[in-house]
């Protein structure tokens, strides 16, 4: 059973248990997806059924940032921990380097995936990348093509939300992966291109801040953050009345 965060079902896991989980669907190998919402997105949900409709369905939803691992305490039904989408994406890139899986990376500026490749690679000695495409496409059919010519068992789909979501929810059922995973700006922090915060500030739940010192122009999205926790309080009154 998930955990509900403000209409969100998150999987109630572990860092290992996630990926454990996550190399189970690959072999099972019938087009799973996985997704890894934070506050942002999460809020939305709230107004956005469709995409809701979409998470809630995925056959893995981690909670990828601090404001998740709040809402759930806030809704008193706290999760295990937080399961961060880029670390997520190297842990499974490990697992997939002993399996022998291949991966492939879809999104971001033309050059990106290439660099973020070669980091993973060197981070993960035997990962065998697939293939890789920026995210500038504007024919999904296109990018279909290129993934099912590489077989990978996973793919990793960095787009950005909503338009990473759209791009599976619209074609899951002809890409011939085993685990499709929606993972935002993963691959520019590998490329180098973003930085994360330091250890200090992620242990403090920080990160949030941090990004936004080197990215001012995201101010707009990250007013969601407390407007996420006070959707969260609500809520709570709100189930606690049924």
């Amino acid at each position: 059973m998930r955990t509900d965060v403000v209409g969100v079902g998150f999987d109630n896991v572990t860092m290992d248990e996630a990926v454990a989980r996550a190399m189970e669907l690959i072999a099972i190998g019938k087009r799973c997806y996985c997704v890894t919402p934070n506050s942002e997105i999460v809020y939305d949900c709230i107004k956005n059924a469709e995409l809701r409709g979409f998470i809630n369905s995925a056959d893995l939803v981690l909670p990828d940032g601090a404001g998740i691992i709040l809402g759930a305490k806030i809704l008193k039904t706290p999760l295990k921990s937080k399961v961060a989408g880029v670390e997520f994406a190297l842990e499974l890139a490990k697992k997939l380097a002993e399996s022998g899986g291949g991966l492939f990376l879809l999104g971001a500026k033309p050059g990106v995936a290439e660099r973020a490749a070669a980091e993973l690679k060197r981070l993960t000695p035997g990962l065998e990348i697939a293939g890789t495409m920026d995210g500038y496409f504007k024919n999904d059919s296109v990018a279909v093509e290129a993934i099912n010519m590489a077989k990978p068992a996973a793919l990793y789909v960095c787009l950005g939300s909503p338009r990473q979501e759209n791009f599976v929810r619209s074609n899951l059922g002809r890409l011939e992966v085993g685990l499709a995973v929606g993972l935002g700006g993963t691959l520019d922090i590998y490329a180098g291109d973003l930085k994360r915060a330091p250890k200090w500030m992620i242990k403090m739940s920080l990160e949030w801040l941090y990004r936004l010192i080197c990215q001012p122009s995201r101010l707009g999205r990250m007013m969601r953050l407390p407007k996420f926790v006070f959707a969260a309080f609500r809520y709570r009154r709100k189930i606690s009345g049924r």
